[in-house]
């Protein structure tokens, strides 16, 4: 017997001892599993934290020092590089230690990140943000993402695409829940900054692209706010109000933290060569590259198959992951101007966003189990493409109806979005059998790394480069005296004045001649057709992939079949 099993320090969190008893009811491991799904999936909603975060220092809106919007979408991205390099490395672990002890090593990383990301934003350290959240929190995230899936592969062999669907449905859903909790906490821990009065009735003078004010007390830095449904507008001292996101971040840790630990300990792996009652194996051996065969971990990474499938989720990845990161500030952007978009309905989009994501993923992975893996993902990339490139259209069309179009297209790709991921595993039980399926799946992950950086580089990339043309274009079209008189500063400055958030394109908008076409609505639309080239990449892939090769399978390559875990 192992050293875990006659007495270990940790012995009660390893595999050999969370052996179900016979009769165990395997419908008792799902829940378990989407609890922590749910409560890492809340992930999905770090958009509601980005208006907050680059506003920490003026509130109501962002001041010279505050974190721009694109150095702030990088946290997500770092979390989602960490969650794949975790799952990497802890797949392989996973399957040594068993789901417990992965589960609760993922319970102290999650809600550590937390704790140690609110040190970031009280402190204005980015890198502390970064460290917490996006490396710590990360590990915690690819640690808790793998820890139900090859157990629930095991536990229901003859519904593998309904198994895994059930808990990483909860990955999807875990904004739901997320969202709300994240905005009634913001919302709950947020003060005003000081409120000096009306822009007219302040003395105002800029220096270096900033704005301050001359009071009693001296040359205060502030900023000048529009009103918003919190604030009238007017002129706000800086650094004197709270967003409320530090005390967010150490609420959710503490949460996350408690509701991950007691799932980790409902966990049960099946017995050896358990199987479900009435249950044939040979039903799958008959469906098309579907196999009873097992190939090792460390071989799989020398198939062609491998790195096809890394594509295929890769690329999808890459084209949904990228607008979830800002999608609450897109569709801000893009249909900002009509009644009907308000904050609350903002915030619903990104709710619905989950819950679009959520249902994908249980439908797309139980309808797999009929239709096949490879038909799935086909039905993915075609449908995929078609509604990327529809995207650019009722951007520009503009109007309540294409508000409709929008929303409804963006619904469906992100039920494609999470569908890919929930079918992943199952495909790869599929190819490479269930031996070693959760640690093959792990490294499979690498590829939602890569698209962690993809995605929101190629959004905030290519969205910047047409802000940073059309507030050139405005900028040639306003009148240079009108603009020195609102900016306190003439035009040749306007690049300085850009980094510092003095001037935007809706400011822009109110010097701008009669006539012009606000540019906001089309900042996505490069984005959107590179997507769409990205999804027909995967769709050539997935058409490519084949059953994996004799030569390739466990007895050939080592000589006789591992044992059975």
């Amino acid at each position: 017997m192992s050293e875990s099993s006659t007495g270990g320090m940790f012995s009660f969190l390893m595999k050999e001892n969370i052996v179900a008893k016979p009769g165990f009811n395997r419908w008792y491991v799902p829940p378990a599993s989407i609890a922590i799904h749910m409560c890492i999936g809340s992930v999905y909603a770090w958009s509601i934290f980005n208006p907050a975060l680059t506003r920490e220092l003026g509130v109501v809106t962002s001041a010279g020092d505050d974190w721009s919007l694109s150095s702030v979408v990088w946290i997500f991205s770092t979390a989602i590089v960490f969650l794949g390099l975790a799952a990497a490395f802890g797949g392989k672990w996973l399957e040594k230690v068993g789901p417990r002890a992965v589960g609760v090593v993922s319970a102290f990383c999650w809600g550590g990140g937390f704790l140690v990301g609110s040190i970031g934003i009280v402190t204005h350290q980015l890198w502390l943000i970064y460290l917490g959240y996006g490396a710590i929190g990360g590990v915690g995230l690819g640690l808790g993402y793998v820890s139900p899936v090859s157990t629930l592969i095991r536990w229901f062999p003859d519904k593998r695409g309904m198994a895994t669907g059930m808990a990483i449905m909860g990955f999807g859903g875990g904004a739901m829940i997320g969202a709300p909790l994240i905005r009634w906490l913001l919302a709950s821990n947020a003060k005003a900054p000081d409120f000096l009065g009306a822009e007219s009735t302040v003395t105002l003078i800029t220096e270096n692209g900033r704005r301050f004010a001359e009071t009693a007390a001296g040359k205060i830095e502030v900023v000048v706010s529009a009103a918003t449904g919190t604030a009238e507008a007017g002129v706000y001292a800086v650094g004197t109000g709270n967003t409320g996101a530090a005390a967010t971040f150490i609420t959710l840790g503490i949460v996350y933290f408690i509701v991950m630990m007691i799932a980790s300990f409902l966990y049960r792996v099946p017995a050896k060569d358990w199987k479900p009652e009435g249950w044939d194996s040979t039903t799958l051996t008959s469906k098309k590259m579907v196999t009873e065969k097992d190939v090792h971990i460390d071989q799989s990474l020398k198939t062609p198959q491998f790195w096809l499938i890394w594509i295929v989720l890769c690329f999808n990845v890459t084209a949904g992951i990228g607008v979830i990161g800002v999608a609450k500030t897109m569709m801000n952007e893009i249909f900002g101007d009509l009644a009907l978009v308000t904050a609350g309905f903002a915030a619903t989009y990104v709710l619905m966003i989950s819950v679009f994501n959520m249902t994908g993923r249980f439908f797309w992975a139980t309808i797999s189990d009929h239709i096949g893996r490879k038909n799935t993902y086909f039905w993915f990339f075609i449908l995929g493409i078609i509604l990327y490139l529809s995207i650019p259209y009722f951007a520009t069309a503009g109007g309540t109806t294409a508000l409709v179009g929008f929303y409804i297209a963006t619904m469906i790709i992100f039920t494609m979005y999470g569908g890919g991921f929930a079918t992943i595993p199952a495909y790869l039980a599929d190819i490479f059998g269930t031996l070693h399926v959760g640690g093959i799946h792990g490294r499979l992950l690498t590829a939602w790394s890569t698209a962690g950086v993809l995605g929101p580089f190629a959004i905030t990339y290519l969205r910047n480069m047409s802000k940073d043309s059309a507030i050139a274009d405005l900028a040639s079209k306003v009148d240079a005296a009108a603009f020195a008189e609102k900016f306190g500063a003439p035009l040749d400055q306007l690049t300085t004045l850009v980094s510092a958030n003095t001037v935007t394109i809706s400011k822009l908008m109110e010097l701008a001649p009669t006539g012009t076409v606000d540019p906001t609505s089309s900042l996505y639309n490069t984005t959107m057709y590179a997507m769409a080239g990205l999804l027909v990449i995967g769709l050539i892939a997935n058409y490519m992939i084949k059953a994996v090769g004799e030569e390739h399978h466990v007895e050939n390559t080592h000589g006789e079949a591992a044992p059975a875990e």
